[in-house]
């Protein structure tokens, strides 16, 4: 059993909200990185419904020749519905203590059980991109390897690819992206 899953964030975007877009460089990156993906052997490509993260996939999809599947559960983490002055502490804790929520938000737990249904439901011998957020997208990891984190988290840019190839054995994960 092997499965291969690209994890991407999203290129740059004008804001956070669901309907921000992606800006122009975010536009050209996402261009750039669906040319670099082309040298893998790609069969699906699935994408968070939020703005952003659509115009990425697309431009994967569009350059490697395939349909763009939407899936809810790779939506970022609600943190919460307040703004936090402190938010980044909040963000570390989170990682800290992965049952811990805010007013109208998830846990981390409740994000990594929903973002990890997606995978197990690849079918092994698979080669598929997921385009999400950077929250997500380290909380998917940790799924596979618990020492990853709040660092980690830090360290995503946008866009940014890391691919998880996923045996019997367990997850190793690799950063693709070496984009300034």
């Amino acid at each position: 059993m092997e499965k291969v899953i690209y994890l991407i964030n999203h290129g740059e975007a004008e804001g956070f909200t669901a309907q921000d877009s992606l800006t122009a460089e975010g536009v050209l990156h996402a261009s750039e990185l669906a040319q670099f993906l082309e040298r893998y052997p790609i069969e699906r490509v699935i994408t968070s419904p939020l703005m952003r993260a659509r115009q990425t996939a697309n431009a994967i999809g569009d350059k490697l020749g395939i349909h763009t599947e939407e899936d809810s559960r790779l939506a970022e983490r609600q943190m919460s519905s307040q703004v936090f002055e402190d938010w980044l502490l909040k963000v570390e804790d989170t990682f800290l203590d992965l049952n811990l929520s805010y007013e109208d938000g998830e846990t981390s737990n409740d994000a990594m059980q929903r973002a990890c249904e997606v995978i197990d439901e690849l079918p092994d011998n698979s080669h598929t991109v997921l385009v999400t957020h950077s929250l997500l997208l380290v909380l998917l990891m940790r799924c596979f390897n618990e020492r990853i984190g709040f660092e980690e988290w830090q360290a995503i840019k946008h866009p940014d690819v890391y691919e998880m190839r996923m045996t019997d054995a367990g997850a190793e994960i690799t950063h693709l992206w070496e984009h300034e």
